[in-house]
């Protein structure tokens, strides 16, 4: 299980990036949403869906999840 947040800005194509608490991208305290612990990434976009209608993993730390 793995803990997941969401940044609350948005990159310049309108997509809000999915972290793991590790990633050197992860936005710092009130500029992310603690998403929760999940299995994978996939949860996690998931989850991130409720918040952001444009979301994708991190081509870093959620390679699996990260659409080009």
């Amino acid at each position: 299980m793995q803990h997941y947040y969401v940044n609350k800005q948005a990159q310049p194509n309108g997509e809000h990036e999915v972290h793991v608490p590790r990633c050197t991208y992860v936005a710092e305290g009130e500029d992310a949403v603690h998403l929760g612990t999940f299995v994978n990434c996939k949860e996690a976009l998931q989850a991130a869906h409720a918040y952001y209608e444009k979301v994708n993993g991190c081509a870093w730390c959620c390679q699996d999840c990260h659409s080009r």
